[in-house]
């Protein structure tokens, strides 16, 4: 299992942790939302400027390097790339990396279980809202926990080819999903609010978990536009089917984060095997290898 060496909780994760519980972290993220689509000059010029400095953010690997050319702060943070910035690792049976960032964990299902850090795991069941018959369909199976740091860039692009078969929307909180969070909060990425999307692939069925965070103001895929917000109470299914089922080639676009959080990537039984390098804390590249698949 590639978790990699364990950190126990500090007392200063827990300081961290706690207050999250009592902030009103989804209004928080709506003034944010506001925010990033500003046109105003000092969000637009100032404040990009210096996020460029203070997260040292590569600009030469945009589509568009020129700051002045984006519209809002939103426009900035969820920028494409050069074409030739993210080499899609070839060959058919080879998954990429969906995302840049690091892998929080990575390794096997243990029947419904899935492990988020040391004396911390959650359901798979919770995790994808309830829905038994997917559910079923990664017991026992592989994941992969890529999280995403402000400077990252935040398009998601398919690990393989896939045909879209169906997204829920699960609401939850948005507690923030660093290492530390982690550490402490139990159940996390099963308790904030997420976007699941399944697929189809010729290694078997595969899900995409979007997972929401504080000051993440907006998830959107690139079949619906924005599912969040609003955030809503209850969760929301759609099935593509027919008409409506729609094919992607691995390393085409299928989503991005308005705003930073974390990608779940799910698998099935004896379906993937993850590369050596894909362990905890290790940085990770969109389109570089990520697993060898068995199917």
């Amino acid at each position: 299992m590639n978790q990699g060496s364990e950190q126990s909780p500090s007392l200063i994760d827990y300081l961290k942790a706690w207050p999250q519980y009592l902030l009103p972290t989804h209004a928080l993220s709506r003034v944010m939302h506001a925010l990033t689509r500003s046109s105003n000059p000092l969000m637009r010029r100032w404040f990009m400027r210096w996020f460029v400095r203070h997260y040292r953010v590569d600009m030469s690997l945009a589509q568009e390097p020129n700051l002045d050319s984006y519209a809002n702060f939103n426009a900035f943070f969820t920028r494409a790339l050069r074409p030739d910035a993210r080499p899609i690792v070839s060959g058919e049976t080879t998954a990429a990396c969906p995302v840049d960032g690091a892998v929080s964990q990575a390794g096997p299902i243990h029947a419904d279980r899935i492990f988020q850090a040391k004396g911390q795991d959650y359901s798979l069941l919770q995790l994808l809202g309830g829905n038994q018959q997917w559910a079923e369909k990664f017991t026992d199976g592989s994941f992969a926990t890529l999280y995403l740091s402000p400077r990252d860039y935040h398009r998601i692009h398919m690990p393989l080819d896939a045909r879209l078969r169906a997204m829920s929307h699960v609401p939850g909180r948005l507690f923030s999903v660093n290492a530390a969070t982690a550490r402490v909060i139990p159940g996390l990425f099963a308790r904030n609010e997420r976007v699941v999307t399944y697929f189809d692939t010729e290694a078997g069925p595969m899900a995409m978990v979007l997972v929401g965070a504080i000051f993440v103001a907006s998830i959107e895929t690139v079949w619906a536009g924005e599912i969040t917000p609003p955030a809503g109470k209850q969760v929301r299914h759609w099935d593509f089917q027919g008409g409506d089922a729609r094919d992607f080639a691995k390393g085409e676009e299928m989503g991005r984060f308005n705003m930073g959080s974390t990608v779940i990537v799910l698998f099935g039984r004896d379906a993937v095997q993850w590369g050596d390098s894909i362990k905890a804390g290790a940085p990770v590249r969109m389109g570089q290898h990520l697993g060898a698949c068995r199917g």
